[in-house]
């Protein structure tokens, strides 16, 4: 069937494939996939492979789309394809954001509306993979609880796929006519081919590098939509034994339901690990209808989950998260799980057949696709002007809480963003890079120069160690990378080793023999979540007396309390009197430091915590001042409050 000398038939010849057949087993593999993605979020708290078992089907059943209406008209119809998307995603799609608008209304808290919010809009215009691959790489919102549309990470990267494909098949129909011995087909599986192998190569890199970016990175995930591709273009010429095909089905079906459970797929996708579960769907639809595993994937149930498998998709995640916030809890019971899963089947039914109407049937021709495109962006308008309107109400609402003063200040609202100026203006290094990034701040010939070293619970000093150098004309350089403690040994982030740790601290301790500080200040002990947990671990020690050493003076400050609540989130639900935690939950009864033998003679050290915790409880309120913006980590305002006491601790520290 092969006509030499092109890999595969030229669309002027006569071996042109048929028609795409009918493979239900496609609609079974929809099924089986949604549903793995459903249980998993539901009762596991973990991702399955499914995804990207979806990714992998558009690739498929998008490439072998377009690849038809060339092969039968010469061209690709932008128009109708861009119809075609528009009149079959839309309607779901802005009927689950409209939900999600109201449940956030009915059951978030107001702390979370602008998160949502935005969230909604990056949803509705299908950038929302990118929004969470800067959210995952803040090492401050990595607490933070996930929104109801999280799951349209997968979606924006379809979305930016359909922008990409038919130009790059519009390029292999051109080299096809410029290049007559070529078929579009062959020089479009050339492409498919070429763009599978650099994005998997980009992917397995960016994975090790940095997982928390490449999981919703569109470069990253690109392949597994070019493997369908690969596979929609040779399929109709592959001449497979029924034998081999009857293994195939249901060694590709065991191996993508075993794959959630044999791997951590969250921490370890995209890469090359990815290739278990799209491997296992090219598998099944290679197989085809065969007699084997297609048995169970055709079954009418199955086929019929399969059919609502989108909206499926769609609604199942924001009624997840509606439940786990209106019963406090954070993950499902049996029973509420199953209650979940039933609304969203019903639900995923409703909203298929609502919106497989009359427009869904519309015919052929320009006014079908002008129509359809009106009624897909039509969709979608209600969603952006309200989530755009309500973003206005918000911020308009902050600056009178700002302008009048709130009885609370910053309003618990705005407390996550009552963050040091170092988030800012960039001096504070993510978690993934090694670079050394320093900001001073104050006259260049100051008669003291103060250093800030540390992670996140050094960098939340910056504010009270700003209006300090500032009342006194001293110079501050902030050094600071989330995650990253200074200490000689190893670190770890997330459950894993943080080589770029190391490497940022050997920059700055090559930036602290040139710059010969007068002080330096960092964090002396470690909180724990866990109660009497607090450390202070022998690499702190180790490395104060390597600056020692450098000639060096050292500012060491206990840590501060880490709450068992979200602090912001409990106050507007229940307010400040009810919001107040044991200190002993995060501190050790008696202080690490004061147990200490062989202090390190460069060193002062610092403990505020009665300033934090009076008579050993840890409120989220003192005063009228917000002390968290998260369970973790201190106001702004609150920390500049803090500033008069730790005057007279560095005064101490400079003249020891």
């Amino acid at each position: 069937m092969v006509s030499a000398p092109g890999l595969l038939p030229s669309t002027r010849a006569a071996q042109t494939p048929k028609a795409a057949e009918h493979r239900p087993e496609i609609e079974g593999l929809r099924a089986v996939a949604v549903l793995l993605v459903a249980v998993y979020h539901i009762w596991l708290g973990r991702v399955s492979g499914g995804v990207d078992v979806f990714l992998m089907l558009t690739g498929f059943l998008i490439t072998g789309s377009l690849l038809r209406t060339v092969e039968r008209t010469g061209r690709v119809e932008f128009a109708a394809f861009a119809g075609r998307l528009a009149r079959r995603l839309f309607p779901p799609a802005a009927l689950v954001l409209l939900a999600v608008l109201a449940g956030t209304w009915v059951w978030l808290p107001r702390t979370r509306w602008g998160d949502t919010l935005s969230e909604v809009l990056a949803s509705g215009l299908y950038y929302e993979n990118w929004r969470l691959a800067v959210t995952a790489v803040d090492y401050l919102a990595g607490g933070t609880p996930p929104s109801p549309v999280q799951h349209f990470w997968s979606l924006g990267i379809q979305g930016q796929f359909y922008l990409v494909w038919p130009v790059l098949l519009a390029g292999a129909v051109l080299v096809s006519a410029l290049v007559t011995r070529w078929s579009t087909r062959t020089v479009f599986l050339g492409v498919n081919v070429l763009v599978f192998l650099v994005s998997l190569g980009y992917s397995v890199v960016r994975t090790g590098t940095d997982q928390a970016w490449a999981y919703f990175d569109t470069g990253a995930r690109l392949w597994e939509l070019a493997l369908g591709g690969i596979l929609a273009i040779a399929l109709p010429y592959l001449r497979t034994p029924r034998a081999v095909r009857l293994v195939l089905g249901w060694l590709g079906l065991a191996a993508l339901v075993s794959c959630g459970l044999l791997l951590q797929v969250g921490a370890v996708f995209p890469g090359y690990a990815a290739l278990w579960p799209t491997l296992a769907g090219v598998m099944i639809i290679v197989a085809g209808v065969a007699g084997g595993a297609d048995r169970l994937l055709t079954l009418k149930p199955v086929m019929y989950v399969g059919g609502i498998s989108y909206a499926l998709y769609l609604w199942h995640w924001p009624l997840l998260v509606f439940y786990l916030t209106a019963t406090g809890r954070t993950r499902a019971s049996l029973l509420g799980g199953l209650l979940v899963l039933a609304a969203a089947l019903l639900l995923a039914a409703a909203t298929t057949r609502l919106t497989a109407g009359p427009l869904q049937r519309a015919k052929r021709g320009r006014p079908a696709t002008a129509r359809s495109l009106a009624v897909g962006l039509a969709c979608l308008l209600p969603v952006l002007v309200a989530a755009t309107g309500w973003t206005a109400y918000l911020e308009n609402q902050t600056r009178q809480r700002v302008a009048k003063g709130s009885a609370i200040v910053p309003d618990p609202a705005d407390a996550a963003d009552d963050r040091p100026l170092t988030y800012a203006n960039g001096c504070n290094q993510v978690t993934q890079k090694d670079e050394v990034l320093s900001c001073a701040f104050g006259p260049e010939r100051a008669s003291r120069t103060i250093v800030l070293v540390g992670n996140s619970h050094a960098a939340h000093w910056f504010p009270a160690l700003h209006q300090i150098a500032e009342a006194n004309r001293w110079r501050l350089v902030n050094f600071t990378k989330g995650a990253c403690a200074l200490s000689t040994r190893p670190q770890r982030y997330q459950g894993k080793p943080y080589p770029s740790c190391d490497r940022w601290q050997a920059g700055v301790l090559a930036e602290l023999a040139k710059l010969k500080p007068d002080l330096l200040v960092t964090t002396a002990t470690i909180s724990s979540p866990y109660a009497r947990g607090e450390t202070l671990p022998p690499g702190y020690l180790a490395r104060w007396r390597e600056l020692g050493t450098m000639g060096i003076k050292v500012l060491a400050i206990r840590d501060t309390p880490r709450m068992s609540f979200d602090p912001p989130e409990c106050v507007v639900t229940k307010g400040p009197a009810a919001c107040v935690d044991d200190r002993s939950r995060s501190l050790a009864d008696t202080s690490p430091i004061a147990a200490l033998a062989g202090k390190p003679r460069n060193v002062t050290f610092a403990d505020l915590t009665a300033r934090l915790c009076p008579a050993d409880r840890c409120p989220s309120v003192i005063g009228n001042t917000m002390v968290y913006s998260d369970v973790g980590h201190i106001t702004t305002t609150f920390m500049r409050t803090l500033a008069p006491d730790l005057t007279t601790r560095l005064k101490q520290a400079l003249t020891r």
